[in-house]
């Protein structure tokens, strides 16, 4: 898998970090946690519950991007996390790079509230996660990086049903 980039994405509460932990440990990856790249204002915005707009994203994706490169110029693996609402962000994390996949963490809104309303010491509140799920652009068939994995099992199931997932669609590359 050196050289490659698997992102986690989907909307707040997925599971998308403590997923991302656990598939890095088990592919031997290094694990980024996008929000730890979100520009100081991006916090503040959000912890004061104001969905950020594009603007805003504009300089997140594109330290997620630099970080991806960094780590296919050094014959690094990673797993990042990045909710990757959209699909032009998504495009924008493609851009110059032809060894990043995406695993969509995707549920229904109840589930993901219900494992929201657990957690603690997060800075995206409860109020956003409406506006996630309505900024979503659900992935199609044009995006043929992209796998979806169901988040209701724990998380042990999730991350063997991505590694089942990613094995059948790129069984050369996981191995490597």
């Amino acid at each position: 898998m050196a050289g490659q980039c698997i992102i986690l994405m989907g909307v707040s509460g997925t599971g998308k970090t403590t997923v991302g932990q656990a598939l890095a440990q088990q592919l031997g990856a290094k694990f980024i946690d996008g929000d730890d790249l979100h520009p100081r204002q991006n916090i503040i915005k959000m912890a004061a519950s104001q969905p950020l707009n594009d603007q805003d994203r504009s300089p997140w994706l594109e330290r997620i991007a630099d970080v991806m490169f960094s780590l296919e110029q050094k014959n690094e693996s990673g797993v990042l996390v990045c909710s990757a609402l959209k699909k032009r962000y998504r495009d924008q994390l493609r851009k110059g790079s032809d060894n990043v996949r995406f695993l969509w963490l995707t549920g229904d809104y109840d589930c993901i509230l219900g494992r929201m309303q657990q957690r603690k010491g997060h800075f995206m509140p409860e109020a956003l996660l409406r506006s996630q799920f309505a900024a979503l652009e659900a992935p199609d068939e044009s995006e043929p990086d992209i796998i979806a994995v169901d988040v209701a099992p724990n998380v042990a199931q999730i991350v063997t049903n991505a590694l089942t997932l990613l094995e059948q669609t790129h069984p050369r590359e996981i191995l490597a």
